[in-house]
């Protein structure tokens, strides 16, 4: 549920992308075509306006202290136009002057005032990802015979917690997984999460039975959409998909609540696990009869399990078409779990064409040929 990224300090913050951090010379650029305005064009005309943009322009790409000298300089080259026969003195220069000299103390409080504010995300940002990883551990590369990798995307950008889930865990039982995509978005999505992590973890470890684990599940997500302020019942509800592995054999038992159906890879063929019997997400089994069926699967060496929410399925391109999984990775292979997933967000981004339309999360288990 989350993406790698490095630290992050203040000053970055304010910064701004690679493509802001280039125009720092902009400030300096526009003080020396004022200048070339200035001694080329009739006395009439004043180039007070391009020196007074300098220290606003710098307010929002450079530091406090370069934003003072930007601020500075172009009061004193004013000041040397009006002055020198290099300029056109004016009767209004010292006009022009003073304006240029309170747009400054202007630019520079601008300054201060973004340098704040890009403090106070940082500090937000490192919240998010320890509320994040507290909540959500990333799962483990290895378990036994079994690879695992797993990715989170956030529909927004530089967003790093959201409402989908997927936790693994090694029990007596078999390695018992969950992808899961919970109602509701960012840090109001936190809670339930926090609910559905803690019931698995808990739940995986004592309840033998599959199917028994699933319906404790469901009642912990019905607890958990009663509890929560101004949400119906039926509108706190989670979709997941709840598997047990057991390395040594291969066998699987897949139990799906209104979920992405998870995708076996093998040799370049790719099936759809669908559900033998459809099923409602947690939060909603008032809705259905009798308990969750579960389904049997097999998992060969070097085959894969593909987990992942509907930010894939549901991706979009221009003429609204759904990314279809199945069709665009048949026919490749791939050599680690890890090169399968960098290599499936990679395509729903061209498929979407960058645009990110809801969160992702995807989880693969390779059962190693050794």
């Amino acid at each position: 549920m989350w993406s790698t990224r490095g630290k992050t300090s203040a000053a970055d913050a304010t910064a701004g992308p690679r493509g802001v951090r280039n125009l720092r010379w902009l400030p300096a650029l526009l003080i020396v075509i004022s200048v070339i305005f200035d001694v080329s064009t009739p006395p009439q005309y004043s180039s007070s306006p391009l020196l007074a943009a300098a220290p606003a322009v710098a307010a929002a790409l450079l530091s406090q202290r370069g934003t003072v000298l930007v601020g500075c300089v172009a009061v004193v080259v004013d000041l040397i136009l009006g002055v020198t026969p290099m300029g056109h003195p004016q009767a209004n220069h010292p006009i022009d002057i003073a304006n240029v000299a309170i747009i400054a103390v202007v630019a520079v409080y601008l300054n201060h005032v973004l340098r704040s504010q890009g403090r106070l995300l940082v500090t937000v940002s490192d919240v998010a990802v320890a509320a994040q990883r507290a909540v959500l551990p990333h799962p483990p590369t290895r378990l036994g015979p079994l690879r695992l990798a797993a990715r989170y995307v956030a529909a927004q950008a530089k967003a790093q917690i959201g409402g989908d889930v997927y936790v693994v865990q090694e029990t007596p039982y078999g390695v018992r997984l969950v992808v899961a995509d919970v109602r509701g978005k960012g840090m109001g999505a936190v809670s339930a999460v926090a609910v559905v992590v803690g019931a698995f973890r808990e739940l995986a470890d004592t309840e033998p039975v599959l199917g028994e684990m699933v319906e404790r599940l469901e009642d912990s997500a019905v607890r958990e959409a009663r509890r929560r302020a101004g949400d119906l019942p039926l509108e706190g509800f989670v979709t997941a998909v709840v598997a047990e592995i057991h390395p040594d054999d291969g066998r699987v038992r897949i139990i799906n609540r209104g979920h992405p159906a998870p995708l076996l890879l093998q040799d370049g063929t790719v099936r759809a696990l669908e559900p033998a019997e459809p099923d409602v997400p947690f939060g909603m089994g008032a809705l259905r009869e009798g308990r969750s069926p579960a389904d049997a699967v097999k998992m060969v060496p070097g085959s894969t399990l593909l987990f992942m929410t509907d930010g894939v399925t549901e991706a979009r391109d221009r003429t609204g078409a759904f990314y279809d999984p199945v069709e665009r990775l048949t026919g490749v292979r791939f050599a680690s779990p890890d090169e399968l997933v960098d290599t499936l967000l990679r395509d729903v981004a061209r498929h979407a064409e960058g645009r990110r339309q809801d969160d992702i999360a995807v989880l693969a288990v390779s059962r190693s040929e050794r």
